[in-house]
């Protein structure tokens, strides 16, 4: 469904993406990992559509993001969802507001349409009822629910989630994968999703990408992963301290 052909992209003048090319099937759960400062996030922006390549390209569906004018990207932008590492919630809106936001902006709904599904998203993340709360007096693990909920409210057949458990425990951490993992079941959506939490990431994913220092150096099955002896894959996957990544 993704492939990324040859990207690369600096930031004044200095090197952050690499000729990056990978391919993330239909379907699925695509873990991309990799060291801080690895361009992890800004390959997620640039798939998006939200960040230019100098070179390369990205085809979603076959259709190349990379050649968009920004009305193509803003229809394309309706079969993507994408959960921000910082949340991204809006403080002047409720938890209901913020969840419609891209029905209103993306699709051309009815107030009881919207209505309807804001509630289905919130009974399905287990947050019935809070449709007229505040963001500002929710939970880390709560924040991260309502940015599930807005993610996947408009039904987009591709969901990027970048550090979708950032700053979260360990428990209300795999609650959050394992709501990923029943989201993609639910809907047949492909993932790529974004973590430092390796060991959580791992229990959903289908397949592994790995990024280090602007390159991908290594991608395959999760086995793959695990058995791999590759000295950068090794040490990421199983927290092994061999040297410097």
């Amino acid at each position: 469904m993704i492939e990324v052909r040859d990207v690369h992209v600096s930031f004044g003048g200095k090197p952050v993406l690499e000729g990056v090319g990978l391919s993330v099937p239909e379907g699925g759960i695509y873990a991309l990992i990799g060291p801080g400062a690895a361009g992890k996030s800004t390959l997620m922006k640039v798939i998006a559509g939200l960040i230019a390549p100098a070179r390369g390209s990205v085809t979603i569906d076959g259709r190349e993001v990379t050649r968009m004018d920004e009305a193509q990207l803003m229809e394309m932008r309706r079969h993507v969802g994408m959960l921000f590492q910082n949340y991204a919630l809006f403080d002047y809106m409720t938890v209901g507001e913020n969840i419609a936001f891209p029905l209103r902006r993306l699709l051309d709904l009815s107030e009881a349409e919207i209505a309807e599904r804001v509630a289905e998203r919130l009974a399905r993340m287990a947050l019935s009822g809070f449709e007229d709360r505040g963001v500002g007096g929710l939970s880390g693990g709560q924040k991260k629910r309502v940015g599930v909920a807005r993610a996947t409210v408009a039904r987009p057949r591709l969901l990027l989630y970048d550090e979708p458990t950032a700053g979260l425990d360990p428990v209300t951490s795999q609650k959050i994968y394992d709501l990923i993992k029943e989201e993609q079941r639910a809907a047949g959506t492909t993932n790529l999703v974004i973590s430092s939490d390796v060991a959580g990431l791992l229990t959903i994913a289908d397949r592994v990408g790995m990024l280090h220092r602007g390159r991908l150096i290594w991608q395959g099955t999760v086995e793959e992963a695990r058995a791999s002896e590759v000295p950068e894959v090794r040490q990421f996957v199983h927290g092994l301290v061999d040297g410097p990544l």
